[in-house]
């Protein structure tokens, strides 16, 4: 017969099985030790240069896109811009005068 104590010990052990099979799926964005995550299919560079041709729609003229896309590369996307966030993407905005 099954009593509440074996239903709990079932429900925690199919939790845990389901923890260890798909727990590897979830891709980390936070690691920025590694540049490309084979499990996530994250690629730390295509996201930065992806970040760089956003911040060139949103802000034209006033964002230096070429120069953001190298760094991108040189620093192999360890640096990635936030366009809402201004410190940054501040090495890429300049003053139109």
């Amino acid at each position: 017969m099954c009593t509440n104590k074996n239903l709990l010990l079932i429900s925690i052990v199919l939790t845990a099985l389901c923890l260890l099979q798909f727990g590897e799926a979830i891709p980390s964005i936070g690691h920025y030790g590694k540049r490309f995550d084979p499990m996530g299919g994250i690629d730390f560079i295509q996201i930065c240069l992806n970040n760089c041709a956003q911040c060139k729609k949103m802000f034209g003229d006033y964002f230096q896109g070429q120069t953001c896309a190298e760094s991108c590369l040189k620093f192999k996307g360890k640096a990635i811009p936030d366009c809402e966030d201004l410190g940054s993407i501040a090495p890429f905005i300049n003053a139109l005068e």
